[in-house]
């Protein structure tokens, strides 16, 4: 028979049975978080994977630049040459009921210039072959091909006629030199337009603009002279970009956003330390909003709240301002006594790349973030069609409140429900609480028709 265990045996047992069980606790604890963290380096690899190599709908096409050399294949593969017009000979498709010719190319603009070009046949083929009698012109059949005139470089050589009279020495008169925008400059006006629309609008960085000088006009004109011209220009053109920002801050709603640049040998700086460019914009100029659209973009070393409050100094008050979820721009909003709102596409694109990062097979459209994404893509087809219906200020109002707070609510519920249930740390989490921390700067624009 034997023993029982004493009565400390058993105290002993039970304190190693506990301290065994918090352990494994702490295990569990620790593997929580160790599959917690490798998840979510896993998905901030898939983000910088993605970053790197896949394509995004939120890019324009012309910044891939893994398109440089096969932009033509790979392009070409996702559409068809160009058909030609439809013309009375061509190939017919037969339709039950009806048939109908092959539908050829978008008309060219009609507001380009035309170059006719007649076609005629031979004189000895405008015979009868029957009974030898002399055709006569009945007609034409019209195709039009569009024709790019390559750049040409010429010379415009000023003379400036010298007077004299020819009864004294005293009568010496010259002719007026023309005004320029870079006096005694070696480029036109012309010339100067289409060197800043080529490096700022189209992105041809000068030294290539210098190497098509060459190529079409056969002059050696260096970069340096083509960056000094530029500098000209910009100092030149200030005061209207002066008129420009008086016209911007005097809108009804304005759209504020930075973003990162690395300036090249910036004097006093590294190559490596990063500047700004802040860009603000509206798509109706003047009080009333009625006028064209302005783009400006300013350089500044940083995005301090100094560097804001001179950019937005002046503003209207009571003017919209839209931008991110950058705390600066409160300080803007509050102290210019503007209605800040923030930008749902901003808020968008946290969950488009919260839903990127999730494996292909559980991107489907009841995953979370497909939900917010679906929403508030609801959200942009009510602008669309209160855009395509001309609605006025006071319509726009009415549609918002009508149609587009539902829509809000719905998002405002979907984020209360999953707000605390996800990881913070995740990109998931960064969207809901991005949202969260912008909501009520989110849902006012449903207030006013701007």
């Amino acid at each position: 028979m034997t023993d029982m265990p004493t009565l400390e045996q058993i105290q002993a047992l039970q304190q190693a049975l506990a301290e065994a069980r918090q352990h494994n606790e702490a295990l569990a604890g620790e593997l929580r978080v160790t599959r917690t963290e490798r998840d979510l380096l896993k998905e901030q690899l898939n983000k910088f994977k993605r970053q790197l190599f896949a394509a995004s709908s939120e890019v324009s096409g012309q910044h891939q630049k893994d398109m440089f050399f096969n932009e033509a294949e790979g392009l070409g593969a996702q559409a068809e040459p160009a058909a030609e017009e439809a013309t009375p000979g061509d190939e017919a498709i037969d339709v039950p009921g009806h048939r109908r010719a092959k539908r050829g190319r978008k008309p060219l603009d009609p507001a380009l210039p035309r170059e006719v070009v007649r076609h005629e046949l031979p004189e000895s083929e405008r015979v009868c072959p029957h009974d030898g009698a002399a055709l006569r012109e009945i007609g034409v059949e019209t195709s039009e091909q569009l024709d790019i005139i390559p750049q040409q470089v010429r010379v415009i050589r000023h003379e400036r006629v010298k007077y004299a009279c020819p009864c004294c020495d005293g009568g010496l008169r010259l002719a007026a030199r023309p005004a320029q925008v870079i006096p005694k400059g070696l480029f036109t006006e012309c010339a100067l337009a289409w060197m800043a629309t080529a490096k700022y609008l189209d992105g041809l960085p000068l030294y290539r603009q210098a190497a098509l000088l060459g190529r079409f006009g056969g002059t050696d004109i260096s970069r340096n002279t083509v960056a000094a011209s530029m500098v000209r220009v910009g100092q030149a053109v200030q005061p209207v970009m002066n008129l420009l920002r008086d016209e911007l801050l005097d809108a009804p709603l304005v759209f504020g956003d930075e973003t990162e640049l690395q300036v090249l040998k910036e004097p006093g700086r590294k190559a490596q330390t990063k500047s700004y460019v802040w860009a603000q914009m509206t798509d109706g100029s003047g009080r009333d909003g009625t006028g064209p659209p302005i783009r400006l973009f300013s350089y500044a070393p940083s995005r301090s709240a100094a560097t804001a409050m001179g950019l937005y100094a002046g503003i209207r008050a009571g003017a919209v301002l839209m931008t991110d979820g950058y705390d600066v721009y409160d300080k803007v909003a509050q102290t210019q006594q503007l209605v800040h709102l923030a930008c749902w596409a901003h808020c968008r694109r946290y969950f488009h790349d919260a839903l990127q990062a999730c494996p292909k097979d559980q991107r489907g459209p009841d995953q979370l973030a497909a939900r917010f994404i679906a929403l508030i893509g609801k959200l942009y087809q009510i602008e669309a069609q209160a855009k395509r219906d001309g609605a006025d200020l006071a319509e726009l109002t009415l549609r918002r409140q009508r149609d587009s707070t539902p829509v809000i609510q719905d998002i405002e519920q979907l984020l209360l429900a999953n707000l605390h249930s996800v990881l913070p740390q995740s990109l998931l989490g960064k969207a809901l609480h991005y949202t969260a921390g912008q909501w009520h700067k989110l849902k006012r624009y449903v207030e006013d028709g701007r």
